[in-house]
């Protein structure tokens, strides 16, 4: 068994491209216009999976946009996506100056949640060790639900 990817479905693909590419640094790697579906595949990956060789198929992250207007509602049955990042606060700051909410801020160095457009949850952890507790992050309270 091998694990392909994780679908999540986008109201707005652009606001969500500005979300995970700029500000959140995944990389697109490949992209599906199906004409008669009506619907657009984009496939995303972290800049260090993204190296893998075929036989290691990187783990991506596929955004589906329909092009037909819908209404995606939220649900913690999905969960979260999760990346481990190497400056958890050099990230959040990016995110934050870019206009993205920090949920769950990086108090302990360690983790933040972030939210995308459409409201996916997102896990960030620091790799390696947990960094220093630092301000704003150390003394920041928690903003609406991850």
């Amino acid at each position: 068994m091998q694990y392909l990817h994780t679908m999540v479905r986008v109201s707005d693909l652009d606001a969500s491209l500005h979300f995970y590419c700029d500000l959140l640094g995944l990389v697109e790697v490949r992209r599906k216009e199906n004409e008669k579906g009506r619907f657009t595949l984009v496939f995303l990956a972290a800049p260090e999976d993204e190296s893998r060789s075929a036989e290691l198929k990187s783990p991506e992250l596929e955004l589906t946009y329909n092009w037909d207007p819908e209404e995606y509602g939220g649900g913690r049955n999905f969960g979260h996506l999760a990346y481990r990042v190497e400056d958890i606060y050099a990230l959040c700051e990016r995110l934050q100056a870019g206009g993205v909410t920090i949920n769950r801020p990086p108090r302990d160095g360690h983790m933040a949640f972030v939210r995308s457009p459409d409201g996916i949850s997102v896990e960030l952890l620091q790799k390696g060790e947990a960094l220093p507790p630092r301000e704003p992050w150390a003394s920041m309270p928690n903003t609406g639900a991850w």
